[in-house]
């Protein structure tokens, strides 16, 4: 009998260790839908005007104003366009100036000349960090950003760290195509971990069965 508690303790407490694990992402998922959920909520909530309120993550705001020449290019990529670039505008409005990102336009399209245009805006505001050690310094020379550098890109334009993403325009024929805030980008990859983890569970517990099975053999 001896001979049996040590590999039964230890397939126990595996599969314990596991099933514990699983159950946790399964709480993770649940977490995570509901952060998804108010997001979209925020996303798709009836705009404020501008600076009537302090900025939230993902607010939904309005304005009118005007959609200034000087632009940053951040690369970036979108399903059915390809490889392209995300135009970050100057956008004026109530005597202050922000950023605006206006949405997608394909590479042959990025040094296209874009007017001043008056327009009111609707869109959400983002706090975005896309950058990290490992991003390269942005190409000023050929307006080459790596990534969406909020601070940097206010410093270089000259606007206060603002940034709002585009969701509609009043222009009738936008130049750039609006490319607005979704959760799409947030992973929620926990109900994918929660069955790796019972998987490994039924394997461990499968497992130690079978040790306990051949010690009983090698015992007869």
């Amino acid at each position: 009998m001896k001979k049996f508690l040590f590999p039964l303790a230890f397939g126990v407490l595996g599969t314990v260790i596991l099933l514990s694990l699983g159950g946790w992402q399964l709480q993770r998922l649940a977490w995570k839908k509901e952060i998804l959920s108010r997001i979209e909520t925020q996303i798709a909530a009836d705009p404020v005007p501008i600076f009537s309120v302090p900025f939230e993550e993902f607010q939904s705001v309005s304005a009118e104003g005007l959609i200034t020449g000087p632009e940053a290019h951040a690369l970036t990529s979108q399903q059915f366009d390809g490889v392209g670039f995300r135009v970050i505008s100057v956008f004026e409005t109530g005597g202050r100036r922000i950023l605006l990102d206006r949405g997608f336009v394909p590479e042959s399209r990025k040094n296209a000349v874009r007017p001043p245009v008056r327009a009111r805006i609707t869109g959400n505001f983002r706090t975005v960090e896309e950058s990290d050690g490992f991003t390269p310094p942005p190409d000023l020379e050929k307006n080459f950003w790596f990534a969406r550098d909020v601070p940097e890109l206010a410093r270089v334009l000259g606007t206060e760290p603002i940034l709002i993403i585009l969701r509609e325009t009043s222009e009738t024929d936008p130049a750039v195509k609006p490319a607005p805030v979704t959760t799409q980008g947030i992973p929620n990859d926990h109900l994918q971990y929660a069955v790796t983890w019972f998987a490994l569970a039924i394997a461990w517990a499968g497992m130690t069965a079978f040790l306990l099975w051949r010690i009983r053999q090698s015992s007869d």
